[in-house]
């Protein structure tokens, strides 16, 4: 503990005065920083001024990261027939239907995500509160209840990132990995934080966008200048 503690120390000091950083500049600090013995994850935190108890303030959506997320996503997907085999030429790990139903219900959950048909959907319905709380539910809003399965599952595998904004009016999502070239977490965090943006919801009053935060999995944190992080 004594050494994390001291490699922690060291990586705050780095950090000491840095305050609203232009974004290269932050990538730059977060990948100095990082020590860990495994490939860390770029973490991006927003602070929205947005209160999600409201309906109309909920902020939900999806983003393709054009440098990808660095992760092996595990794709599950609910379908039948025809569209059980688009799913599987295109790289889903698990398909099926009753029977991958009773595998989730009996506490095995090896995936990521998960992508259902419209018409399995009564059937997915059954398992709300598994994968509710997980955050696993198909849902139509962020393209994971679709017809086109083979483009949903490379989606996923591609990179993709949903967002869903908490109760405190934070979202937070991995936007990369410490050994990703500067450039391409730049690239990256804009692309977030530009869906992030665009998915304003129509209740959100006054300052929408509070504060952009970086930080590694094992690293401290630094907030970005909000003038540059929006798309060239």
């Amino acid at each position: 503990m004594a050494k994390i503690a001291k490699r922690l120390k060291k990586a705050q000091e780095a950090f000491v005065g840095k305050v609203n950083v232009p974004v290269e500049d932050a990538v730059k600090l977060i990948k100095g920083a990082a020590s860990a013995k495994f490939d860390e994850t770029v973490e991006i935190a927003m602070n929205l001024g947005v209160d999600p108890r409201h309906a109309d303030q909920m902020v939900r959506g999806v983003v393709q990261l054009p440098n990808g997320t660095g992760k092996t996503v595990r794709v599950a997907v609910f379908a039948r027939g025809a569209k059980a085999d688009e799913a599987k030429a295109a790289g889903a790990d698990i398909v099926g239907a009753e029977d991958l139903l009773e595998t989730i219900q009996s506490g095995k959950i090896e995936f990521d995500r998960c992508i259902a048909t419209p018409d399995l959907m009564p059937l997915v319905g059954r398992l709300g509160k598994i994968l509710g709380p997980r955050n696993l539910m198909p849902n139509p809003k962020v393209g994971t209840v679709t017809m086109d399965v083979a483009n949903a599952v490379k989606n996923a595998k591609g990179g993709e990132v949903q967002f869903k904004v908490e109760k405190a009016g934070v979202i937070h999502a991995g936007i990369g990995k410490v050994s990703f070239d500067e450039a391409k977490l730049a690239e990256n965090v804009r692309a977030f934080v530009d869906a992030v943006t665009r998915a304003k919801p129509s209740g959100a009053k006054g300052t929408y966008v509070k504060k952009v935060s970086l930080s590694s999995t094992m690293g401290p944190g630094v907030s970005l200048d909000l003038a540059t992080t929006a798309l060239a």
